[in-house]
C-alpha cells in the first residue's frame, strides 16, 4: 500500500503588484494630488486678489505669476510626479522653473506663501532627498527675506514671518523625510514580497520533483521485489523445465506446476500495483500466513516459525515485513544453491517484529560490494518505518538476513474524569 505523498500548493500571490506600487494605481490616485494643487493654488490667488494691500498692479502681477504655474504642472510637472522623478534632470528642471516663478510671488506678496504648502510635497517627489531638502528650505525661507528686503517691514513683523517660516520649513522637512521613509519601505517590501513570491514557487518546484523522486523510488522497489523477483523465478524455473522435460517428467510436471502458479501470482502482484493496493498474499490473509504462502513457493518450500502472540499490525509494517522476506527469499534463489534448507522466523513482541531468513548455502562476504538493488531496497524499506536491517553472512556458512520493524508507540489516552456531582 503506497503512501501518500504531499505535494505543496503552488505559490500563491501575497499581493496584488510586484512592485511599489502598480502604475495604474498610481495614476489614478494621483489626481488626489491633482485636486490638492487646484485648491490650494486657487487659495493661494483667492487671498493674493482678496486683499487690499499692496497696490492692484502688485496683486495682478503677482497672482500671473501664480497662474504660470498652472501649465507649467499641466504640461511637465504632473507626468514626472507620477514617474516618481524617474528622469533626474528634466524633474531638477521642472522644480528650478517652479520655485523660480514660486520665489517673485512670494517676494511680492507675504499671502503667496500658501503656494508652499503645494510645492513642498513636489520637491520630495521629483527630486532625492539632498536636493529636496535644499528646495524645500528655498521655498520656505527666501520669500521672506525677499520680501523683507522689497518692503519696508518693522522688526516685529519680519520676526513673525521668519518664526512662521521656520515652523513650516521644520514641519516640511519631518513630513518630507517620514513620507520618504515610507515609500522607501514600501519600495523594500514590494521587493521581498517578489523574492518571496519566487522563493515560493522555486520550494513547491523542489517539493513536487522530490514528491516524484519518492513515487518513482517507491515504484521501483515495487517493482524489483514483486515483478521482477517474479519474473526470476519464471525464468530460473523454464530452465529447470527444459533441462527435466525428456529425462525427469515427474519433476517437470512438479516445476511446470510452480511455473504457472508463480505467473498467476505474478499476475496478481501487477494488478495490485495497478490499482496502488498492498501484496497480494495479504489480501484476505494475515501476515503468517502471507509468509506462509511466501515460503511454500520455495524449492523446496521453507519452513516457518511464529513466536510470540501474532496481532494486526499496521498495514505499513505488514507491507514492508512481506516485501522483506520477498527480497530474501528471492536472494536464496539466485545464490543458495540447488535445494538449500530455508527457515522463516517471525517474532513478535512487545516493542517490535522481527523477521530471520536463514539459508544454509555457500554464504557470501557482507563487506564486498554486490550488484543489485534488493538488499539496499530492503534495507531503504525498514528504515523508512524507523527498522532496521541486517545481514550476517561468510563463505561457507550460509546467510542470515535479519530485519527488526518497531511498533508505533501508542497514543497516549486522557485519564477518565472520576468526579462525581455533588
Amino acid at each position: 500500500m503506497s503512501a501518500d505523498i504531499p505535494v505543496e500548493e503552488p505559490a500563491r500571490r501575497l499581493s496584488g503588484t510586484t512592485g511599489a506600487r502598480s502604475p495604474d494605481v498610481w495614476d489614478r490616485s494621483f489626481r488626489i494630488w491633482d485636486g490638492y494643487y487646484a485648491v490650494v493654488w486657487l487659495a493661494t490667488v483667492v487671498f493674493v486678489l482678496g486683499t487690499g494691500d499692496p497696490s492692484p498692479a502688485v496683486r495682478f502681477a503677482t497672482a500671473g505669476l501664480l497662474t504660470l504655474l498652472v501649465p507649467l504642472y499641466v504640461l511637465f510637472g504632473r507626468r514626472l510626479l507620477i514617474a516618481d522623478g524617474a528622469d533626474v534632470r528634466r524633474s531638477q528642471r521642472y522644480m528650478t522653473a517652479t520655485i523660480m516663478l514660486f520665489l517673485p510671488a512670494g517676494t511680492l506678496m507675504g499671502e503667496t506663501r500658501l503656494m508652499a504648502f503645494a510645492l513642498v510635497p513636489q520637491c520630495f517627489m521629483a527630486l532625492r532627498r539632498v536636493p529636496a531638502l535644499v528646495a524645500v528650505t528655498v521655498v520656505n525661507i527666501a520669500p521672506v527675506i525677499g520680501w523683507a528686503l522689497v518692503w519696508t517691514v518693522s522688526g516685529r513683523e519680519f520676526f513673525y514671518n521668519t518664526v512662521f517660516a521656520l515652523v513650516t520649513l521644520v514641519f516640511s522637512v519631518a513630513m518630507g523625510h517620514w513620507i520618504t521613509s515610507i515609500i522607501e519601505q514600501s519600495q523594500e517590501r514590494a521587493l521581498l514580497i517578489e523574492e518571496l513570491e519566487a522563493s515560493r514557487g522555486e520550494v513547491a518546484r523542489l517539493s513536487a520533483a522530490h514528491g516524484a523522486l519518492a513515487e518513482r523510488e517507491r515504484l521501483t522497489r515495487e517493482i524489483h521485489d514483486t515483478l521482477a523477483q517474479g519474473f526470476t523465478s519464471v525464468l530460473m524455473l523454464s530452465q529447470a523445465l527444459d533441462a527435466e522435460i525428456e529425462h525427469d517428467p515427474v519433476a517437470a510436471r512438479r516445476h511446470l506446476g510452480m511455473l504457472g502458479d508463480t505467473a498467476r501470482q505474478n499476475l496478481d502482484e501487477a494488478r495490485a500495483l495497478v490499482a496502488d493496493g498492498g501484496p497480494a498474499d495479504l489480501h484476505g490473509a494475515s501476515l503468517p500466513d502471507a509468509v506462509r504462502r511466501l515460503a511454500g513457493r520455495q524449492d523446496p518450500p521453507a519452513e516457518v516459525a511464529v513466536r510470540g502472540t501474532a496481532a494486526p499490525l499496521p498495514p505499513g509494517l505488514e507491507v514492508v515485513a512481506l516485501r522483506a522476506c520477498q527480497e530474501a527469499l528471492a536472494n536464496v534463489r539466485k545464490h543458495a544453491g540447488p535445494e538449500p534448507t530455508v527457515t522463516v522466523g517471525l517474532t513478535y513482541t512487545a516493542e517490535a517484529l522481527d523477521l530471520t531468513v536463514r539459508d544454509d548455502g555457500p554464504g557470501f562476504d557482507p563487506s564486498v560490494p554486490h550488484e543489485g538493488y534488493g538488499l539496499a531496497g530492503l534495507t531503504a524499506r525498514a528504515v523508512e518505518v524507523g527498522g532496521t536491517a541486517e545481514v550476517h553472512s561468510a563463505p561457507g556458512e550460509g546467510a542470515k538476513v535479519t530485519v527488526r520493524l518497531p511498533f508505533p508507540a501508542p497514543v497516549a489516552q486522557a485519564p477518565a474524569d472520576t468526579r462525581s456531582d455533588s
